[in-house]
């Protein structure tokens, strides 16, 4: 099972929803950088189950430990730890589907190559493995914003047809977090708000997306070809539990475009550079950041567990019918805002680590 990735930012995510706990290992991240709890908590506050209404009321303080790799509170250049571990489990409550694969779920797939499955809570399927990756996400973001200036910040846009108005040159922290949807259009989120709440009446769920910025990261950026900074941006966002799309600047809308239409224009900046007058390369010409703001968007499915009767089939290949019961978020949105930050942080902090080789081995 592969739960490593980064290549100089390397890290390790461990443990299952139901079992003693979860988190990750850090491998790579340069010493003397100041690090404690308290740097780290911020985000995984932001991911944590029941936070609002809208999302599931596992009750889960999701308090971290650091194990390793910092002394006199800085980092030493050693692995780095970090615990969190499971108060709220019940494991009792997945009985019922032992012998029952769950439609839309990794049930059978994981089944189908591993020979077994940790059926409590989806084991290394279930969202909560997510909390290794905004830990280490968030000891990337302090090495970005104190050695490069960068800030990563995600909102909800969109909940099943329900589409905001932001602005991704403008919007701040402070808007996202002003509302339990995280759509920092006002407007919009109360609409988005009655949209969950009524598909959790109904037993039903939604999807919708998030976009993602960087701002302040500078041209130069990426591996081509195999690891482009889109390429491994892509990757980052994919392997997010329920993502079904992944697109950078204008993405699927520029196939409606002209050439004209869609290139850039580049002019000389105040700084002396290249830079451009619009931005639907996102940020990523060639695989390589070109110093305007990256910007990103990913898809996310309806949340698969719903309280409706949907068709199934059991291991033992008998057709039932399965209305889950738990808890489960209608809709994983708000909560997949710091997970997509996450995605965006792991591969620049690692990126920006690879430049720093590369400048060095040229003697820049």
């Amino acid at each position: 099972m592969s739960s490593s990735t980064g290549q100089l930012f390397r890290i390790t995510t461990f443990g299952e929803s139901h079992g003693g706990g979860v988190g990750v290992v850090v491998d790579g991240c340069p010493p003397l950088l100041e690090l404690s709890e308290a740097d780290v908590q911020p985000d995984l506050d932001r991911r944590r189950p029941g936070q609002s209404r809208l999302v599931t009321q596992r009750d889960e303080t999701d308090q971290v430990e650091i194990l390793s790799g910092v002394y006199e509170g800085r980092t030493i250049g050693s692995p780095i730890a970090l615990l969190v571990r499971n108060k709220d489990q019940n494991s009792g409550a997945y009985d019922h589907l032992k012998d029952v694969y769950r439609p839309s779920h990794a049930d059978w797939t994981t089944e189908a190559k591993y020979g077994i499955r940790a059926v409590a809570g989806g084991g290394r399927a279930s969202a909560r493995e997510t909390i290794g990756r905004v830990a280490a996400a968030a000891v990337a973001r302090k090495l970005l914003r104190e050695r490069c200036g960068i800030e990563v910040l995600a909102w909800v846009d969109q909940v099943h047809t329900l589409t905001a108005d932001v602005d991704s040159g403008t919007v701040t922290l402070e808007q996202v977090e002003a509302d339990p949807t995280r759509c920092p259009d006002p407007a919009a989120a109360a609409v988005i708000t009655a949209a969950i709440e009524q598909a959790r009446r109904d037993g039903d769920s939604l999807g919708g997306a998030v976009t993602c910025v960087a701002r302040g990261v500078p041209a130069g950026w990426g591996e081509p070809v195999f690891d482009k900074l889109e390429a491994d941006l892509a990757k980052a966002m994919m392997s997010l539990p329920a993502t079904k799309g992944f697109e950078v600047g204008s993405g699927f809308s520029s196939i409606a475009m002209t050439g004209t239409e869609h290139n850039d224009p580049f002019v000389i900046g105040e700084d002396g550079a290249p830079h451009t007058t619009s931005n639907r390369s996102g940020g990523i010409q060639g695989g390589i950041s070109n110093g305007e703001d990256v910007l990103v968007r990913v898809a996310f499915k309806p949340t698969a567990t719903i309280n409706s009767a949907q068709q199934t089939v059991t291991r033992d290949g008998q057709e039932v019918s399965l209305e889950a019961t738990g808890r489960h978020d209608p809709c994983v949105l708000p909560r997949a805002v710091p997970l997509v930050e996450a995605g965006m942080l792991l591969v620049l902090a690692d990126h920006y680590l690879r430049q720093e080789a590369v400048r060095a081995a040229s003697g820049r």
